[in-house]
């Protein structure tokens, strides 16, 4: 497994958290849920030092076709840093959520719920 890190120091760029946080509303998280071997990819934000970023987990190397990296183009640069490791190990920890598909404030203000259909339950994932 492979882990890739990335963020932007967001001084002197247009883009703030909470614009970039409305990007992730236009469908560009979508647009990572079919990618051949990513395991999670997660987005963050560190107000505090005005940055932003993600993490993405990866089986094995990641492939050379990804979507397009919407937060370079509205940025304007690439990520300030980039930084990929292998994994030595894993772990999951007892929890109570059943898929993390779906969460964050990017979806908390979304008018409609996310949801997901695993077997025959179906979960609204946006809680």
């Amino acid at each position: 497994m492979r882990v890739d890190i990335a963020w932007w120091e967001l001084d002197g760029s247009p883009q703030t958290i909470d614009s970039l946080r409305e990007h992730l509303r236009d469908g560009t998280v979508e647009a990572w849920r079919e990618v051949p071997g990513l395991r999670l990819k997660f987005w963050m934000a560190d107000r505090q030092h005005n940055r932003w970023g993600a993490v993405m987990l990866w089986e094995s190397d990641r492939p050379a076709d990804l979507p397009a990296n919407r937060a370079a183009e509205l940025i304007g640069r690439p990520p300030t840093h980039r930084t990929s490791f292998d994994v030595e190990a894993t772990v999951e920890g007892a929890y109570a959520l059943s898929e993390l598909q779906g969460l964050g404030p990017v979806f908390a203000s979304a008018t409609t719920p996310l949801t997901s259909t695993r077997g025959n339950e179906t979960q609204c994932t946006n809680t």
